[in-house]
């Protein structure tokens, strides 16, 4: 009896030859070589401590260019990516279009520009729900240190502002993923407004992610001060500070606090800025992206359980995270039950499968508008068989 093979099955023949290809040419040579050459030369062989893959074991990657969901590295093994730069690719890596007219005009003036006021105007219609606040850009990562922000000496007894203040991230995301109970941050808001204490969200990961409006548009809380970062940048340094005008007018020049920067407002982080905004402002940006991580993270927590392993996880919109654990993890105690052994494990069969997920079990992950049916779907095959084998 002749066989009949169909297109299908064609396809799916020739996808498990070329995925058989590829783990079999999977190596990391090159980027053994290139990070013993940098701990010669740097510190740890790395600009960011997280990235030695001290957590999870196994040779750091070195990678050489990025496109859309996807990152390759200077072996040639290409990786489904989510850790997106941790967080600033939220439309995908390299949409860069916009930079080029830009960079005609010159890559750094050390003083004002237009597009300063163009996404400081956009930010603050997306975070505040009064015209009245105030937004200042720091030009990179490592700028003041957060208690310089309110306890900023006489100026702030002067005008009886609040020292005290809380801090947080509204979702955590510096120790795994973890959603706040609905109660928790509603009764953070009445306790810090009773004892005239500021409220301050670092919205570093969740603004613009959770929604639009961030966290606080997402939980419906407004603090009295909020930092941002990652996603204004659209993948360049900047970060931003805002609040009510009164806190704001403490900042020099308008205050005695001193704050500056010699990239600050940079031209090429504006625009790359305003182009992330603009995507994200088109409809349906953020039904996509819940849409996406709901299969991507329910069919990890599936194949987990499928194959016999205590996991929980979690998202909203585009940040989610899981533990090896039966959670529920509400907290950093319960996050430190999960597995961290198996993750190292999990993590280094995923690579090998061309995925990437952030080297660290207490790492939120992120996805994008770029991200396909076709990533989630390989990725949660991978997860599938790699959880099988460990």
């Amino acid at each position: 009896m002749a066989s009949i093979i169909t297109g299908d099955s064609v396809k799916k023949m020739a996808v498990s030859v070329e995925e058989e290809k590829r783990k079999k040419s999977f190596t990391l040579k090159k980027s053994e070589e290139a990070f013993n050459a940098a701990k010669e030369i740097m510190t740890g062989g790395v600009n960011s401590p997280v990235r030695a893959f001290k957590s999870v074991g196994g040779q750091p990657i070195v990678f050489d260019s990025v496109k859309g969901s996807h990152m390759k590295d200077i072996d040639g093994n290409d990786y489904i990516d989510y850790v997106g730069s941790w967080g600033p690719a939220i439309i995908g890596h390299a949409d860069d279009g916009a930079l080029a007219e830009t960079m005609k005009k010159g890559t750094s003036f050390g003083a004002p520009c237009l597009l300063e006021n163009v996404l400081a105007d956009m930010v603050i219609e997306a975070v505040s729900k009064h015209r009245n606040e105030f937004i200042k850009f720091k030009g990179c990562y490592h700028g003041h240190a957060d208690p310089f922000l309110v306890k900023a000496g006489s100026g702030v007894a002067t005008l009886g502002l609040p020292d005290s203040p809380v801090i947080l991230e509204p979702v955590v995301g510096n120790a795994g993923f973890i959603p706040p109970k609905p109660e928790f941050l509603n009764a953070l808001r009445k306790i810090t407004k009773e004892n005239n204490a500021l409220l301050i969200f670092d919205e570093v990961m969740t603004g613009f992610r959770l929604s639009y409006g961030g966290a606080q548009e997402y939980f419906g809380i407004t603090p009295d001060l909020t930092t941002l970062g990652k996603i204004i940048g659209g993948g360049l340094p900047v970060g931003a500070y805002g609040g009510r005008r009164e806190i704001m007018e403490m900042v020099a020049p308008a205050g005695p606090m001193y704050q500056a920067g010699t990239l600050s407002g940079n031209p090429l982080a504006m625009t790359a800025g305003i182009h992330t905004l603009k995507r994200l402002q088109e409809p349906g940006s953020y039904e996509y992206l819940d849409k996406i991580t709901t299969e991507l993270v329910q069919g990890i927590i599936d194949a987990g359980k499928k194959t016999g392993h205590a996991i929980c996880g979690g998202y909203i919109r585009g940040m989610f995270g899981f533990f090896f654990t039966d959670g529920p993890v509400y907290n950093f105690a319960d996050a430190k039950k999960s597995d961290t052994a198996k993750f190292a494990r999990f993590f280094q069969g995923m690579l090998r499968e061309g995925v990437y997920f952030a080297p660290s079990h207490f790492e939120a992950g992120f996805t994008s508008l770029a991200h396909t049916d076709e990533d989630i779907q390989k990725t949660t095959a991978a997860a599938e068989k790699v959880l099988q084998q460990i």
